[in-house]
């Protein structure tokens, strides 16, 4: 048994020839994750007692001859940020290092019922923000592909732990790329759902109109068979959709001869061609495949970046004024009146990323600056949403890059916060429209760094975009 290249498939397999117990399996995924945690920091906790209890369930459900559950178990990590019931959940930050959940969230709670054992919570960018996993507070998490490089953020641990191969699964949280970037970065699946296909309840907010939950897998067909166990309607959340939940796994088997896709002309300019070479190679693969290639335009594309700092800082400065020091937070020591309370443990608790976005929400949202920031953002982000329903009128995909270049080296661009922010500047655009898209692998660069191409298709078009990344996949376009 080999659990750093298991699939699910595999592991059905396995637990219904007897080649393996569940709990064999979820020690071996412990183990080799303690193991191999000193040299990434990918996770912040191990769950052993969970972990545990989930596989010996499995076990005697399969003893009893009863259906274990599609993902029955599977190894899963859980990004910091989504709440765990009885299991810390810190979201990478001081002020939250002993918050202890009375709850799961829904999709926690769903991939659990469908037979997952939670190994651990992955490490990330404080309160998910950041484009690296060197904002947290416990320290930044390392690329398992190279330990000099980051792993991309702010799921970075999410994308590292399915890359060195302790979890076979795990869930991240997408604002503005925080899933595809870090999938790009570490050479596996990431893909972030249609807004409301998948519950938010027990996801910590950070932009509560961008925010996502998604998957990470070593293959396509996984990350379908976890998105179809977790997606739904919650009536815990009312932004969550009624849409009915087709079957992902199906689409991964149907042929895209025919299908037309549409390649951004905005995303490619000024692309540096250690990254554009491997995409126009993945491009060339799915036209060999039957595709109809045809160039599009996404005219407000140069716009995303200022209107999404916009709107997701706006959003963080009121979702993140709940730490106060009030009540589930570190209240920091000494503090003579409420007021210096609240100054000095946010003042102490929050890193500097977070407060850099949290002073730039409060000013936009500020009286004389809401109209000239927030509001045109809006209508910005109505402008570059009605780009992609036009291109999608003629087109049934879009392919384009996750990042402008592969993952950097761990300092080189903590100095400079704007080019930071650049890192995301292909995958805002649709978190901004809501769209399903994702990011598989596509080759390397001529140094051995991953690279990842992006799939974005029309709300509620998983199937079509699991079908294009499957048909990707089974050509050997993750090593083009």
């Amino acid at each position: 048994m080999n659990i750093s290249t298991l699939t699910i498939g595999q592991i059905r397999k396995g637990l219904r020839e007897k080649s393996f117990s569940a709990s064999e399996l979820v020690q071996e995924a412990l183990r080799f994750a303690a193991a191999e945690n000193s040299k990434t920091n990918a996770y912040l906790l191990l769950s052993e007692e969970r972990a545990a209890a989930a596989a010996a369930e499995t076990d005697r459900r399969l003893a009893a001859g009863d259906d274990p559950g599609p993902l029955a178990g599977v190894p899963l990590a859980v990004k910091d940020v989504i709440v765990t019931r009885n299991l810390r959940t810190t979201c990478g930050s001081k002020l939250l290092e002993n918050f202890i959940p009375p709850y799961d969230a829904t999709a926690v709670e769903r991939l659990e019922r469908a037979g997952a054992a939670i190994i651990g919570k992955a490490n990330c960018d404080e309160f998910a923000m950041g484009s690296s996993n060197e904002n947290s507070a416990y320290g930044p998490v390392r690329n398992p592909v190279d330990l000099d490089r980051v792993p991309g953020g702010s799921s970075g641990g999410s994308a590292a732990v399915v890359a060195q191969g302790t979890a076979v699964v795990s869930l991240g949280s997408d604002t503005g790329g925080s899933i595809r970037q870090p999938a790009s970065f570490c050479g596996v699946v990431g893909v972030t759902p249609t807004y409301g296909r998948v519950s938010r309840y027990g996801l910590v907010a950070f932009a509560s109109s961008l925010d996502h939950i998604g998957p990470f897998a070593r293959n396509v067909e996984d990350a379908a068979v976890v998105l179809r166990e977790m997606a739904g309607r919650d009536p815990h959340d009312a932004t969550s959709a009624h849409a009915p939940v087709p079957d992902y796994q199906a689409a991964c088997q149907q042929s895209v001869s025919g299908m037309t896709i549409g390649v951004p002309r905005e995303y490619f300019d000024g692309l540096n061609s250690e990254t554009g070479d491997q995409i126009q190679k993945g491009i060339q693969l799915l036209q060999a495949q039957g595709c109809n290639i045809v160039e599009v335009s996404l005219p407000h594309t140069p716009y995303a970046i200022a209107c999404y700092y916009i709107i997701c800082t706006a959003e963080a400065s009121s979702n993140l004024a709940r730490y106060d020091g009030v009540r589930y937070t570190t209240r920091a020591a000494g503090a003579r009146s409420i007021g210096e309370m609240y100054n000095l443990t946010r003042g102490e608790g929050f890193g500097a990323e977070c407060k850099r976005r949290i002073m730039l929400g409060t000013y936009v949202l500020s009286a004389g600056y809401y109209d000239a920031y927030y509001l045109k953002a809006q209508r910005v982000r109505a402008l570059i949403a009605r780009d992609f329903q036009r291109a999608f009128e003629t087109v049934d995909a879009l392919v384009t890059p996750v990042s402008p270049f592969p993952a950097f080296k761990l300092g080189e661009k903590l100095a400079d916060p704007m080019e930071m922010y650049l890192s995301d500047i292909y995958t805002i655009t649709g978190d901004l429209a809501g769209i399903p898209c994702m990011s598989v692998p596509c080759g390397t660069t001529p140094g051995g760094l991953p690279v990842g191409v992006q799939i974005l298709t029309r709300h509620f078009d998983e199937p079509g975009m699991f079908r294009l990344a499957s048909a990707f996949e089974r050509a050997g376009g993750f090593q083009v």
